[in-house]
């Protein structure tokens, strides 16, 4: 193997191995931690990091691979391999830095390190009150073993670059070369899958600092840096102490003449099954003033059920409705917390509520939860059970994104056989979602997107109507509410401007076997928002909200009812009475008038403190 053409290989190799022998340094370090872990969660520390750990291997070869490719061109005298060697000593050296200021700093803030301490790169003095308490002496010594370490593990893997064979043409070479380049792609992006590698692929278990463990310090510093959440607020319009009072009011709760209207269930615990429908807009719900014919199902539903007529999506976002709905936090106007595992840690959630009340948990998608983080929050979430896309057979693998939600709800129907009571369960559809693929015949003619929109939509409803069809008659439906609602609205029909409130307006129904018969038939149109959602339901199973401080019950609504949405830097909020939408960037309405501005730019710049803060 000591030649010319399989130096790349063993370059990439030797970056590999330090990145692993990283983690090895990172668990000694915080031992009793580690300690905690099993044998076999220690192992899944190395083999869960490992995509991670490739992909920054792969970042850090794109310039020794590409400097092997032209260098191969060049004549023997171009100095190559002391070039690499130059290169590699002052990566190496970076990534060392960055994994002992790692260990120090995680004990501190409980995160890895990431593009945060970059906000104290103005404040040397703070910076170094901050380190004052650090072990500078024993960290020393680490940075000294691992720069030791890792230039002996380059001597010893990698040594002097090789000449080329005799006679062996450079452009053939340089061909070579960039064949290696080229095949950098697929551990760049983690695989050959669909969605790229993120922090949701090193995240195994329900103990936090085992996923932390996992993740790939030069890769999560890189990746922060993209992201780009440090603040400052740029949202700041007004004093923070005037933004958040002015919060507050809006939260002022109504007078309630009727408390007994409020209580919707006939058990004081029942199963909740909580569906989140892909892309449901209200404009193809008839209930809530859409289209007739396109979900029946969801229709009858609700004439036997609650309706909520005036909800609305907090963002535009399968990632960022999912956030709103469990979480009942607020969207960021270009960006969303599920991006940030250890802001997302600090989240409530509906799962870890219900929880702590005795519910089992299990949560279901037929596709891949890796997508837009997802993955990383779930966990996080505490579900006793994570189901998705590689859980089901290859031949039930039918759509473009995994399974098709007739296939997703069959295997739901199956696991409630043996589902312990009371239970949470969590299914989120995505048929609906682009391209529209579905295995039915189509309702609607045409082929233009609206037309396939509707047929998916169509689709997603009739897999619901045979999912009731079978719950109805399982002996678990009497003692089950199910709670329908989308994760976000959509542009179609009609191609809504992206700050439309007709975009974002979207169903709420509660319905099932739970529900007291004096509340079947109800229709609420208290304006809310998908924040407003998990204080509701846990007003109904009396359990504490004071978690969830972003939303309130719909049923029990505040002074001022009102939603409020993020578009891409931009807001919309809404009450009963009045309408804005306004564009950050332009700093001018799109919509409306400004009798609600002052609230909505509150609400925003508060709502975007507390996401910094996190």
């Amino acid at each position: 193997m000591r030649n010319r053409f399989a130096f790349q290989l063993r370059y990439f190799l030797c970056w590999l191995v330090f990145f692993m022998a990283a983690k090895a340094v990172f668990l000694l370090y915080h031992w009793p931690k580690a300690a905690a872990l099993s044998r076999g969660e220690l192992l899944r520390v190395f083999g869960y990091g490992l995509r991670l750990d490739a992909s920054a291997t792969a970042y850090l070869s794109i310039i020794p691979f590409f400097l092997l490719t032209a260098g191969s061109l060049l004549p023997a005298r171009f100095p190559l391999d002391r070039l690499l060697r130059f290169y590699t000593a002052v990566a190496g050296i970076v990534a060392a830095f960055f994994t002992v200021a790692d260990l120090e700093l995680y004990r501190a803030w409980g995160f890895r390190l990431d593009s945060t301490p970059l906000q104290y790169l103005d404040s040397p003095a703070e910076m170094a009150a901050s380190a004052g308490s650090a072990p500078l002496l024993p960290l020393a010594a680490v940075l000294l073993g691992l720069l030791a370490a890792g230039w002996a593990l380059y001597s010893k893997v990698c040594g002097r670059l090789p000449a080329l064979p005799p006679g062996f043409g450079r452009g053939r070479a340089a061909l070579a070369g960039l064949l290696y380049l080229a095949l950098l792609a697929v551990p760049l992006r983690g695989g050959v899958q669909q969605i790229p590698v993120n922090q949701s692929d090193v995240y195994f278990s329900a103990r936090p600092f085992a996923n932390h463990a996992a993740v790939n310090v030069p890769w999560n510093i890189v990746n922060s840096l993209f992201l780009q959440s440090g603040g400052p607020n740029q949202y700041q319009t007004m004093p923070d102490s005037v933004a958040a009072r002015t919060v507050r009011q809006l939260y002022a709760p109504a007078p309630v003449a009727d408390t007994a209207a409020a209580r919707l269930l006939r058990v004081p615990r029942p199963n909740v099954v909580f569906i989140i429908l892909e892309s449901f807009t209200a404009k193809l719900v008839a209930g809530t003033g859409g289209e007739p014919n396109v979900t029946p199902n969801l229709d009858s539903l609700a004439r036997t059920g609650v309706l909520f007529t005036n909800l609305y999506a907090a963002g535009d976002r399968s990632q960022k409705g999912l956030v709103s709905l469990l979480s009942g936090y607020p969207n960021q106007p270009t960006t969303s917390i599920i991006k940030y595992p250890r802001k997302t840690e600090r989240l409530p959630h509906l799962c870890q509520s219900l929880k702590q009340a005795g519910y089992a948990s299990h949560y279901y998608y037929g596709g891949e939860l890796a997508f837009a983080n997802m993955k990383s929050y779930l966990v996080t979430a505490g579900y006793d059970q994570l189901t998705e896309r590689a859980d089901f057979p290859l031949n039930q693998q039918n759509s473009k994104w995994g399974a098709h939600d007739h296939v997703l709800f069959d295997r739901i129907l199956t696991d409630l056989k043996t589902q312990r009571p009371p239970f949470f369960v969590t299914a989120f559809t995505l048929s609906s979602h682009e391209p529209f693929d579905v295995p039915i015949p189509r309702k609607f003619r045409g082929t233009d997107e609206a037309a396939l929109f509707r047929n998916s939509v169509f689709y997603t409803d009739w897999a619901l109507g045979r999912f009731l069809r079978t719950a109805r008659q399982q002996p678990w439906w009497d003692n089950t509410l199910l709670v329908l609602v989308a994760d976000h609205g959509h542009h179609l029909p009609g191609n809504d401007a992206i700050e439309s409130p007709g975009k974002f307006h979207i169903p709420l129904v509660l319905a099932g076997g739970a529900l007291r018969p004096e509340a079947r038939g109800r229709v609420v149109a208290t304006f809310g928002s998908q924040t407003d959602v998990a204080p509701t339901l846990l007003a109904q199973l009396g359990l504490p909200t004071t978690a969830y401080k972003w939303g309130y019950d719909l049923l029990r609504p505040v002074r001022q009812p009102f939603a409020f949405y993020c578009f891409t830097d931009g807001f919309g909020f809404l009450t009963a009475t009045s309408r804005l939408t306004y564009d950050n960037i332009g700093r001018r309405l799109t919509s409306g008038d400004t009798t609600h501005l002052r609230q909505g730019q509150a609400y925003e710049q508060a709502s975007f403190e507390d996401f910094l803060r996190k």
